[in-house]
């Protein structure tokens, strides 16, 4: 990995095109039923906000109308995956929160997640999938930061 900064950066590879369909191809690849998928997008953007979360705020951050996210919400809290509760700073609202159940799936997801990306790297050196998910960590931490900026710069 170079450390040349970001500005001195090539920005004609033809790589960089063939990012937005490799994430589409990850994406349509994972490990999981299309129930699955959607169930472990909610169970993430919930347990990974900064505060509290409402139907509003996760229909935002997945990019869907509200009744479908709604739905969604309202197919976890039926398996056990989610619970309705009143927000602590303000008890009119109603905020979302992980069960014990719903934690123990997001984990499950993940343990499925790594044991794909370990079989689909197998013939990586280490060295290679550390570096790569470090990557793909720090990628996905960026993005949401520069989601939330475009959010705010909007309001």
């Amino acid at each position: 990995m170079s450390s040349t900064p970001s500005s001195e950066q090539p920005t004609d590879d033809p790589a960089l095109d063939q990012i937005g369909p490799a994430l589409s191809r990850l994406r349509r690849r994972a490990p999981a039923s299309g129930k699955d998928l959607s169930r472990n997008l909610v169970l993430n953007v919930i347990a990974d906000a900064p505060g509290e979360m409402t139907v509003g705020g996760l229909a935002a951050e997945m990019g869907v109308a509200q009744p479908v996210a709604s739905r969604t919400v309202a197919a976890c809290i039926e398996d056990g995956l989610l619970r309705r509760a009143a927000s602590q700073s303000d008890g009119r609202r109603t905020v979302l929160e992980l069960t014990e159940h719903g934690e123990a799936e997001r984990n499950r997801f993940a343990a499925e997640q790594r044991k794909a990306f370990l079989e689909i790297t197998a013939a990586w050196s280490p060295k290679e999938r550390t570096q790569f998910a470090r990557l793909l960590t720090r990628y996905g931490a960026d993005a949401t930061a520069w989601s939330r900026k475009q959010n705010t710069s909007r309001n």
